[in-house]
């Protein structure tokens, strides 16, 4: 009878442990009790709790701002992200993570820092081709844009890179076609820098109509 009795007291006292402890959800390596905490006085729950970047895929999404975007897979690993007709190639690993159903572009720059894609191509372009006092980027003349990291170390940006050619003067005499670049920060849709040919300063340049 005392063994009996002493059984029933160890399967109680077991059960009890048990309860303290909580249940865990199978593969997920938390607690009942842990997902309630997660998601108290936050408003966002376990979903956001949760949520992950994934590798870029092809396909059309929604920016943050609403805008259509379209992105497709290219070779060499590259990837071209395309917004308003304008489009930008990109060789860097891209990623892209939901928020509030709409996508969120990033990069991982080599600096370890991740820098978000807040300005689009076609935003890019026009304010690159403003300060290059140019009026369209065709790619079958010879224009092209690239999202790629540029400087070093601390400094590193993420930025589109605008290179273009354009009808000068040298003299005001000779005509000739000056290569011209321009870069534009993709986070504060700044320019970075713009750059010329040596010989710019002895050719004249005049505004596309």
């Amino acid at each position: 009878m005392k063994k009996v009795i002493l059984c029933f007291l160890f399967g109680i006292l077991m059960m009890g442990l048990v309860i303290a402890e909580g249940v865990h959800e199978p593969g997920t390596g938390i607690t009942n009790f842990e997902i309630k905490e997660a998601g108290q006085g936050t408003g966002q729950g376990l979903e956001t709790t949760l949520q992950t970047q994934q590798k870029v895929m092809a396909g059309n999404y929604v920016g943050e701002n609403g805008q259509q975007m379209k992105i497709q897979q290219q070779s060499n690993n590259r990837v071209r992200l395309e917004v308003g007709g304008v489009g930008a190639d990109c060789s860097l690993n891209m990623t892209q993570k939901q928020v509030q159903n709409k996508t969120v572009l990033e990069t991982k720059l080599s600096n370890g820092r991740n820098a978000e894609i807040k300005i689009m191509p076609d935003k890019a372009s026009e304010t690159a081709l403003q300060r290059l006092r140019i009026k369209n980027c065709d790619e079958e003349e010879g224009c092209n844009i690239e999202l790629k990291e540029v400087g070093q170390g601390e400094q590193a940006k993420l930025a589109y890179e605008v290179n273009t050619q354009r009808q000068s003067k040298i003299f005001g005499l000779f005509e000739a076609k000056m290569q011209v670049q321009a870069q534009v920060d993709a986070e504060t849709g700044e320019v970075i820098r713009v750059r010329k040919p040596w010989w710019a300063f002895l050719a004249s340049e005049s505004a596309e109509e």
